[in-house]
């Protein structure tokens, strides 16, 4: 694990985070990168190339990407990758980093809310503060979580598109009562089983709304919503505005 000291850290400037959909097959060289990068991989898989080395990411890792750095990228698998561009002082990294990380989900959702504090036009102040936070939490990585919660996460990701799925389901799947799923959901999340679960539906619908490649309705089922208004409701008031307008308000970018 790469521990960093980020107390002298100054950031000077954030840019409106992207979800990057990287293709197979992909290759793209980025010559002085303007910003540092942080940068998640929901699915899929990037090499970095780099000073004779390769860096990996994918659902394992969080990777920092240093300014002014010149790479080359290579779409192994076709994924998607959330990232936020910066600008800071006193933060010496040349290097790609690549930091381990087994619970990605909290770090995810720590990254929906700084885009969703700039798609309603927060302060600076409250952007400033939940990137400080980001950071500060991705340095320190504390990556321990329950075996029996890590199966339930698993089987919720590769099971999100069931409407049926349900804390009965989920607790049956890992073998364990639903009052204890329950718990352990609260213990290392801070939500009910029912709460992550319409996370994930919510961020799964967002990596399909922003590749554009089928209709609300289709998406609605793909993750899971009983009906495609139960969707756009559920998402309104999640994220604050409808699908539709979120799809508008996403372009594609490059690493």
């Amino acid at each position: 694990m790469i521990m960093f000291d980020i107390n002298d850290m100054v950031v000077t400037n954030i840019e409106p985070p992207v979800v990057v959909h990287s293709k197979k097959g992909r290759v793209f060289q980025m010559e002085n990168r303007p910003w540092f990068g942080l940068s998640f991989c929901t699915c899929g898989q990037i090499s970095y190339k780099m000073n004779g080395k390769t860096y990996i990411s994918n659902k394992d890792s969080i990777v920092i990407l240093p300014q002014n750095a010149t790479y080359t990228l290579f779409g192994d698998k076709e994924g998607i990758f959330p990232l936020i561009n910066f600008n800071c002082e006193n933060f010496h990294c040349h290097d790609i980093l690549v930091i381990p990380v087994k619970n990605l989900p909290p770090y995810l959702r720590a990254f929906e809310n700084i885009n969703n504090l700039f798609l309603h036009n927060k302060s600076k102040l409250k952007i400033y503060s939940a990137f400080y936070n980001l950071l500060d939490e991705v340095f320190a990585l504390d990556s321990q979580i329950h075996p029996l919660l890590q199966k339930a996460v698993e089987f919720i990701e590769k099971n999100i598109g069931d409407t049926e799925l349900s804390n009965s389901t989920l607790a049956k799947s890992v073998n364990i009562s639903e009052v204890y799923l329950r718990k352990l959901f609260l213990k290392y999340y801070d939500i009910t089983p029912k709460q992550y679960i319409l996370e994930v539906r919510v961020r799964k619908a967002k990596q399909l709304l922003e590749e554009n490649r089928i209709s609300v309705t289709a998406i609605s089922q793909e993750c899971g919503f009983s009906s495609v208004y139960h969707f756009c409701r559920a998402f309104k008031q999640k994220v604050g505005v409808s699908p539709t307008d979120y799809a508008n308000s996403r372009k594609s970018y490059q690493i």
